[in-house]
């Protein structure tokens, strides 16, 4: 686990949704979503800060618990589809938004990489979790 967190930490610093991506693999093609959740991947802080100071692994690992902004992986057939009681006024979010959500909202689970061993951070949100959409992660903390 901690070995991963530091990869995608790595990489983050140069494209955070590619970190992520890759991090998947082949994974994410395997996974199917339901109903009204949306699947996302947690966006884990790039591993050196702006001065060249490198994060200790309990820092970044607090991404994991802490972190309120995520990838959108995938989306169910009725994410974000107005009913009689739930209208979200036309707003939506497609695979490879940044949104914001609140971290307690979603339920944590990892995909397994190629290996076998645990994998990226991921969390499974019911639609009305997603706060609102950014277009830079490292905006959020």
């Amino acid at each position: 686990m901690r070995a991963k967190l530091r990869e995608v930490a790595a990489a983050s610093s140069h494209d955070p949704k590619q970190a992520l991506m890759d991090s998947l693999g082949a994974a994410i093609d395997k996974i199917e979503v339901f109903h009204n959740q949306v699947l996302c991947a947690t966006y884990i802080e790039p591993e050196k800060t702006a001065g060249g100071i490198y994060k200790p692994d309990r820092t970044l690992a607090e991404n994991r618990f802490q972190g309120k902004c995520a990838l959108v992986l995938k989306k169910g057939p009725l994410a974000f589809k107005d009913d009689k009681v739930l209208q979200f006024g036309g707003v939506t979010v497609n695979e490879g938004d940044w949104v914001i959500a609140y971290p307690s909202d979603g339920r944590e689970l990892f995909s397994v990489d190629a290996s076998g061993s645990a994998g990226t951070c991921c969390r499974l949100f019911d639609d009305v979790n997603i706060k609102g959409r950014v277009s830079d992660p490292s905006l959020i903390y």
